[in-house]
């Protein structure tokens, strides 16, 4: 991919893709504090369940990193503030606290003082960076036999290499499709209110060569009845061990409208995003967000003074609705036990 959304830079600062700004220009910023981390990715400068996981995880090292003279247990009361700071940004996707619950879990496990535990962390966020880029990379591998040559696919917001550490989940089956040589055109949703499809997974797309239509969101139902689409790819925030899954709001209505069309629905997610602590989908909390977004588009009022909006990020899509789960692990189906620790 011609883009990477994480990164280190100088002085174990975190480097990211200020998502914001695309597609219009990319720009990335270093985030020097824990601090600037939680609002990044409270504020969706950063975004993608798997993306998010490996952002707190880089926080909480840039966070730390003036506290590696401190002793042990300052140093941990340090790391358990900043990760609660951390954990509160965003209360959908599972692999912040995932990710998050690894590396406190990690540091109370290593001996020695700050010095010695910081260098641990950084190891770890890195590790959980780099197993995020295999992850990917079997989702493709898996997912790859679902995508025969001409396939006409649809996806809603993004889950490509700006939702991942590597080349994406929903999008990693396509990518390695068009590397095979195989014919994709992608139909892409727009996905309101902030657009992440059309700002973000059309233009991944369009820098990989990959051929792709923008649609409205209200445009899905008539493309399935004219049977252009033959199959429908998303990620998930937060998959229930019944196989319930969370995902941007909208994924609900397209699973509905596939299953009443007769086209097939996958959710690629990897194993992180499993929550086995919930027996279904009900029990997933779903973050509300600011009614502006809603009311304005790219800062300018789409809707009058005084209008009110209600702005869920995500909605459940039940199990029934889903023809398989494309893990790391392969295409499974549901109950799904624990994640990996």
């Amino acid at each position: 991919m011609s883009v990477q959304a994480i990164a280190w830079s100088a002085n174990a600062a975190v480097r990211i893709v200020d998502q914001r700004a695309l597609p219009d220009v990319l720009v990335t910023r270093d985030l020097e504090s824990a601090e600037a981390v939680a609002e990044a990715i409270r504020t969706m400068q950063v975004r993608g369940a798997p993306l998010i996981g490996i952002t707190a995880a880089m926080g909480l090292v840039v966070g730390l990193r003036n506290d590696r003279s401190a002793p042990r247990e300052a140093f941990l009361a340090g790391l358990a503030e900043k990760a609660d700071l951390l954990a509160g940004t965003r209360p959908t996707a599972v692999n912040l606290h995932w990710a998050l619950d690894r590396m406190v879990r990690v540091a109370r496990a290593t001996p020695g003082d700050g010095a010695a535990l910081w260098e641990r962390l950084q190891s770890e966020a890195s590790a959980i960076w780099e197993e995020d880029r295999a992850m990917c990379r079997k989702i493709g591998e898996h997912g790859l036999a679902l995508i025969p040559d001409g396939v006409k696919v649809l996806t809603h917001c993004n889950a490509g290499a700006l939702a991942t550490g590597g080349i994406g989940t929903a999008l990693a089956p396509i990518y390695l499709a068009h590397e095979a040589g195989r014919q994709v055109h992608v139909y892409v949703s727009e996905t309101r209110p902030l657009l992440q499809g059309a700002r973000l997974t059309a233009w991944e797309l369009a820098h990989a060569g990959v051929p792709c239509t923008v649609i409205t969101d209200s445009m899905a139902a008539s493309l399935m009845r004219a049977a252009r689409v033959d199959m429908i790819l998303v990620g998930a925030d937060r998959i229930a061990a019944n196989g319930d899954f969370a995902n941007k709001i909208g994924t609900y209505g397209l699973a509905v409208l596939a299953l009443h069309h007769g086209v097939p629905l996958y959710c690629a997610a990897p194993s992180s995003s499993i929550d086995a602590s919930l027996p279904d989908g009900d029990g997933i909390p779903i973050e509300e967000r600011a009614p502006e977004e809603v009311t304005a588009v790219a800062g300018r009022p789409v809707a009058p003074p005084g209008a009110q909006a209600l702005n869920p990020a995500f909605d459940v899509t039940p199990a029934r609705y889903v023809a398989g789960y494309v893990t790391e692990r392969g295409i499974v189906k549901p109950p799904f036990g624990a994640a990996p620790a």
